[in-house]
């Protein structure tokens, strides 16, 4: 089997060599060069036909998301973006995962002396997930960007070091135990479970784009760093009819908001006398993520029952599949994004050989979809 060649973009050269010792570390990656601005990584690509490129958000000449849009656009390839964990960093970040990156992951910092082998464990894991997307689903990722682009659409005006640890895996009996879901009198309104991971931030943006202010309630778990999920609510808020906020504790779950959960909390739904509102909780990871969409679904099966929607989009492994199935299960209906419209098809990928999913859907299809279960 062929190693995966990288080609690392950053212009300072203490983090060029960090990143090289990192994917080093892994058997299945060759880093085949390295470059300290894009216009040295435009001829390295050249001559060095890499299969991935780690590019660093910020950098002098040329910035990473000008140099991303012109790969795109002439040569695409699998990115995974080096961002900073500050607000700038997430709004550049969100732009070059709108232009076709596959994910991103936090900067190193110069002391790594306890996180080393945790960064690069993401980091590696991230570049082989990259290195699976074919130049297709790039392709179309960028003509979406062009098209939104184009189409120019109306900004509402509203008011408006991380690393990922190995940790023990828990399930989602570790936060929700697994209990029968009661037969509830139907309330007037519904609630819509959404979640994903890679490629979901414009996943969740191509959908939320797409659905009206009368909306019933969102429920949305991305997997996302803390620092970049407020951000992210915020970028959701500009683009949406809907009102779309960050999750807090205790907060009324209302028809025609969004709620997305923290990036460091499980986001869970509690039936109240009068409704439902967001339950945030600090326990362990589960599927060793946190927050996690099994966990959220549980929720809205024991909470919300079949006045529910089920929806998962794009993202790697499998969290959400098997809750999924338990909302299935008690006859709510249930939506997976197909294989060609994701980034990557693993969550919602084993959702449908779970048998969990009711339609599968190319992305531009699921807010049609969603409105019509609605009705029913």
């Amino acid at each position: 089997m062929s190693k995966i060649k990288v080609l690392v973009v950053d212009d300072s050269a203490l983090v060029r060599q960090m990143l090289q010792e990192m994917l080093k570390s892994d058997p299945q990656i060759e880093v085949v060069g390295t470059a300290s601005d894009p216009y040295d990584a435009r001829e390295k690509v050249k001559q060095l036909h890499p299969d991935v490129l780690t590019l660093d958000v910020e950098m002098p000449r040329m910035d990473g998301v000008t140099f991303l849009k012109n790969l795109m656009r002439l040569h695409p390839l699998p990115v995974v973006m080096i961002s900073t964990l500050t607000e700038k960093g997430a709004g550049i970040t969100f732009e070059a995962l709108d232009l076709g990156a596959v994910d991103f992951v936090a900067k190193p910092k110069i002391d790594l002396q306890h996180t080393f082998e945790q960064y690069t464990d993401e980091i590696c894991r991230k570049v082989k997930t990259a290195a699976k997307v074919s130049r297709g689903q790039l392709e179309r990722q960028y003509a979406r960007y062009v098209a939104n682009k184009e189409s120019k659409p109306k900004v509402l005006s509203k008011p408006g070091s991380l690393v990922s640890k190995v940790v023990e895996k828990f399930t989602t009996d570790a936060i929700v135990p697994k209990k029968a879901p009661s037969n509830f009198a139907k309330p007037s309104h519904k609630v819509i479970a959404l979640g994903a991971s890679t490629g979901g931030t414009e996943a969740i943006k191509e959908v939320l784009m797409r659905l009206p202010a009368s909306t019933p309630a969102i429920v949305i778990t991305q997997h996302i760093p803390v620092s970049f999920s407020l951000p992210f609510a915020q970028r959701m808020n500009s683009i949406s009819e809907m009102e779309v906020t960050q999750a807090e504790d205790r907060q009324p779950i209302l028809a025609g908001h969004v709620y997305i959960a923290p990036g460091d909390k499980h986001l869970l739904v509690e039936r109240t006398h009068s409704g439902y509102i967001c339950r945030l909780n600090d326990g362990p990871p589960v599927n060793r993520h946190k927050p996690s969409v099994d966990v959220m679904f549980r929720t809205v099966v024991q909470s919300v029952g079949k006045n529910a929607v089920g929806v998962l989009l794009t993202g790697m492994g499998a969290d959400g599949a098997k809750g999924m199935k338990e909302l299935q299960e008690i006859g709510v209906p249930t939506i997976a994004q197909d294989e060609k419209t994701c980034v990557v098809w693993g969550m919602p990928g084993e959702a449908v050989r779970l048998g969990a999913a009711d339609y599968v859907l190319p992305l531009e299809s699921i807010p049609e979809k969603i409105l019509s279960l609605l009705k029913k």
